[in-house]
């Protein structure tokens, strides 16, 4: 029939670009090249392999025009079944609210904004809506077998739009939470940020052993503090205080995540989904919460790092003392500073974070919401630098305060400070703070 014979030219065509050597066949290496020019997004090296197994009916490392032809006509086949199912009015159409009706099936809600997104990423002709031509085009060479896989598709493509990766807990849908997918990436989670943690300790280390011991007679650097530990007790010292920097990772990632999911409820009412601005409180409210309750561990976390040799038996001993010494209260000084730091890092992060992605995908994203993750970790770590920079001396008005003795009252630290650091600048840039 004419439309066969229209379809197969076009998978002959479509056979030809792939082929980029012409040697007649098609094989994952030029499959994956195809992938990222032709799907759009950034293909996976599982999805690769997977549609150059099915399609290749004689394992001979490639698919010859025949082959590849079957293969896309049992993609299309599929890939028809999952417009229809998206298409819930019909129309030959799919239009944003469709997109959010579908992802509220799932237990997942989006924003008009990231629907919207996601159409953009498919509509070629401006219609803002995607047609089954488009559908086809976008998804023909992605291994997606349901309409779950290309929902979860577009979530992973777009949830880091909210700019949550710091300050908001991640979204799992009803179907995560089933499987238990939700806590085996907060596993993965804690497990690399142990790694991270474990691997910048030294320079943790001479942070904070900075901000408590600098001043304006004891100007030091980041090789003069370096050395000072070294000498004092070995190259081992300068770990001290990671164990528990480790530790409470599981404890605050745990507790932040379920606070979110309460905050989020009871802020949620009946709505269907929550704003940016919404998201944002919840995350703050999430991480004080987490805070208040292991913050006897960051101050444990501070002594451990600043203890001299054979200063404490360990991590007991340590509480031991300062509860004898110092009594139970000892353990929330410098709460109030590192309460109030997560406001503006919190805020500034999710900012800066939401401008820099979506002025990229504004300014280069033409075939695919999804910018790849080189362009998501530079902008964490702009977002994330920023936020610190904000909260900064809110940080080390509280590790002054989590380091001091008995003797120096809470209400004097920040006086203190200034007049151990200098106070410079005319209009209250206190310079000593970033230094």
């Amino acid at each position: 029939s004419p439309g066969d014979a229209e379809r197969r030219q076009r998978w002959g065509r479509l056979f030809e670009e792939l082929d980029s050597n012409k040697d007649g066949r098609v094989d994952v290496h030029e499959l994956r090249q195809g992938l990222a020019r032709l799907g759009g997004g950034n293909p996976d090296p599982g999805a690769q392999q997977g549609i150059s197994s099915e399609g290749d009916a004689d394992p001979d490392g490639g698919l010859d025009l025949e082959e590849f032809s079957r293969y896309l006509q049992e993609r299309e086949q599929r890939l028809l079944l999952m417009f229809h199912s998206l298409d819930r009015n019909q129309d030959g159409h799919i239009d944003v609210s469709e997109i959010q009706q579908s992802f509220r099936a799932l237990g997942i809600s989006i924003s008009l904004e990231q629907a919207e997104k996601i159409l953009h990423s498919m509509d070629r002709d401006g219609t803002m809506t995607i047609d089954w031509q488009e559908w086809r085009d976008h998804f023909l060479l992605h291994s997606l077998e349901n309409v779950e896989d290309v929902l979860y598709f577009w979530k992973h493509s777009t949830v880091l739009d909210i700019g949550e990766c710091l300050t908001v807990p991640d979204e799992f849908s009803k179907q995560e939470k089933l499987t238990g997918m939700w806590w085996k990436q907060l596993v993965a989670g804690a497990v690399a940020g142990a790694v991270s943690r474990t691997g910048t300790a030294p320079l943790d280390r001479i942070k904070v052993f900075m901000q408590v011991h600098a001043s304006k007679t004891n100007r030091l650097n980041i090789l003069g503090g370096l050395r000072s530990m070294v000498l004092e007790g070995g190259i081992r010292s300068l770990w001290r205080g990671n164990g528990i920097n480790v530790l409470k990772i599981a404890p605050e990632s745990a507790i932040k995540f379920m606070a979110y999911e309460q905050i989020k409820r009871a802020i949620l009412g009946q709505q269907e989904t929550l704003h940016v601005q919404e998201r944002f409180v919840a995350g703050s409210l999430a991480g004080a919460t987490a805070q208040t309750i292991i913050y006897p561990m960051e101050v444990l976390k501070t002594r451990l790092t600043l203890r001299r040799t054979g200063q404490y038996k360990g991590l007991l001993d340590c509480a031991r003392r300062i509860l004898e010494r110092e009594g139970p209260r000892a353990f929330y000084r410098g709460y109030l500073p590192n309460v109030l730091g997560i406001i503006p890092y919190a805020g500034i992060d999710l900012a800066v974070y939401e401008t820099l992605k979506n002025w990229w995908l504004q300014q280069y994203s033409h075939d695919s919401a999804d910018p790849g993750i080189l362009v998501l970790l530079a902008c964490g770590t702009i977002s994330s630098t920023c936020g610190q920079i904000a909260s900064y001396p809110l940080a080390l008005v509280r590790t002054r305060m989590q380091a001091q003795d008995v003797s120096v009252h809470k209400t004097d630290t920040v006086p203190t400070l200034i007049e151990l650091t200098g106070w410079r600048g005319r209009k209250m840039q206190n310079k000593s703070f970033w230094n």
